[in-house]
């Protein structure tokens, strides 16, 4: 994204007082304790097994490591992962 574009994004999230995860297409991290995660705004399914989950990003990828993970749901930009989480990890691109 070009800077510029960047800039008047963050701009318009300060003065318009809107939230910077809609606006920015940034992923949102919903946990409860460390079984329960819900991730909204992100680009697609990269990588999922019983002990990891990955996820394209606006500029990378989110990536959750642990054990026995079951997708609970599945939306094109929301999903519900259960399981025991271990480590959450942002890998820019």
């Amino acid at each position: 994204m070009k800077k510029w574009h960047l800039r008047l994004r963050n701009l318009m999230v300060d003065y318009l007082a809107l939230p910077s995860d809609v606006l920015l297409e940034l992923p949102r991290l919903t946990m409860i304790g460390n079984f329960h995660l819900y991730i909204e705004n992100h680009k697609g399914l990269e990588t999922y097994s019983d002990t990891e989950l990955k996820l394209k990003t606006t500029n990378g990828y989110v990536q959750i490591l642990g054990t026995s993970f079951v997708l609970k749901q599945m939306l094109p930009e929301e999903i519900l992962l259960e399981g025991e989480i271990e480590e959450i990890k942002y890998i820019p691109e």
